[in-house]
């Protein structure tokens, strides 16, 4: 599904009907669901029917729902860029080269 041809509406929506379907299949109802996430019924009603709630609601009870593996989407991972990629090879190849020089000019001693 392309959720960027959707609505906020029928995103809200989807959204909603996750949390029941999830809520359902581990035999919760809306007020236990509700009272272990710290809200109240009437909002948790609200989350499922796909009506606006607040952010913090979607995480308090997704967290309880154990379903909050989508927000590995959000971690940023460190890249290089091909520059600096170039700069770090010139850097340690210069740090081949004088380390070599040293070992050059001093041999090992031999007693």
């Amino acid at each position: 599904m392309d959720y960027n041809q959707l609505s906020d509406i029928a995103i809200l929506q989807q959204i909603g009907t996750f949390v029941k379907h999830h809520r359902m299949n581990q035999r919760k109802s809306q007020e236990q669901l509700s009272s272990e996430a710290g809200i109240s019924r009437s909002t948790l009603s609200l989350l499922e029917r796909g009506e606006r709630v607040n952010l913090i609601t979607l995480i308090q009870v997704l967290r309880v729902l154990d379903k909050l593996s989508w927000l590995a989407e959000f971690e940023i991972q460190k890249t290089i860029s091909p520059i600096e990629y170039m700069k770090l090879q010139k850097k340690q190849e210069r740090q081949r080269v004088r380390n070599s020089d040293l070992a050059a000019d001093n041999p090992p001693s031999e007693w």
